[in-house]
């Protein structure tokens, strides 16, 4: 990563899915591994069938709802993403609850357990800066951060689903702006998505760290940008060092 000078940092944004549960991993790439483990008979290529299925489903049909946590989403998606599988006659829908449930077991606890690594990295931050989410999500965000226990670190949650505005639109990171309550050169935006993220902050004016893992394309895989992170601790190790 080249220098870049965070000491005039006063708040931090940081993305939700993707940054903060997965290791900057595209969640594709956490459902799939549950999906090999599991033992669902498909190739990958099918299976981003299904999870492409799958988003633009739940995008038009309200499946989930504000109470559901983490898990509850899991498993609504995996039972759209297998019953995709039973349409196209790969999958016999016998089978498909047990699927469902192991498959969502498996992601909710891998994101658990990357939730709780986050946590001590969040807890530094958040007694030194104001800390504001802005997430891509369906609406459910507020249940999924109290059950994981991470809902008292943010002074306030931007959600797309509530503000009806989508990364990477930089105006979902300017509402995200206007709750710390800064100049926009002050504020820090930590996110797994060049494209969603990190170019829309920047655009805004954000300093900005782009925590890069497993993305969707090898295309994403092959971007580069000089504010390359490989695990939240290095966000408190490029700021001014905390005490």
């Amino acid at each position: 990563m080249e220098s870049t000078d965070y000491r005039d940092i006063k708040g931090i944004i940081f993305d939700y899915g993707g940054t903060i549960d997965s290791h900057g991993d595209h969640w594709s790439e956490v459902i799939w591994k549950a999906w090999q483990e599991a033992g669902v008979p498909a190739e990958k290529d099918t299976f981003r069938e299904a999870y492409v299925y799958a988003e633009r489903e739940l995008a038009r049909v309200r499946h989930i709802l504000p109470h559901h946590n983490f898990y509850d989403l899991l498993l609504i998606k995996m039972r759209i993403e297998l019953g995709w599988l039973v349409g196209k006659g790969e999958l016999d829908p016998d089978v498909v609850e047990e699927l469902a449930l192991k498959t969502a077991a498996h992601c909710y606890q891998a994101a658990r357990s990357c939730v709780e690594e986050a946590k001590p990295v969040l807890d530094r931050l958040q007694s030194r800066y104001p800390l504001v989410l802005v997430s891509n999500f369906y609406g459910n965000v507020q249940a999924v951060l109290e059950d994981f226990g991470l809902l008292h670190y943010f002074r306030e949650i931007v959600e797309s689903a509530v503000v009806g505005v989508r990364k990477p639109d930089p105006a979902i990171f300017a509402l995200g702006v206007k709750a710390l309550g800064l100049p926009a050169d002050n504020v820090l935006v930590v996110g797994d998505s060049l494209r969603k993220d990190i170019l829309p902050a920047e655009s805004l004016g954000c300093k900005v760290m782009w925590l890069k893992g497993k993305g969707w394309t090898a295309e994403e895989d092959a971007q580069e940008h000089p504010a390359v992170i490989s695990g939240l601790d290095d966000v408190l190790e490029l700021l001014t060092p905390i005490n």
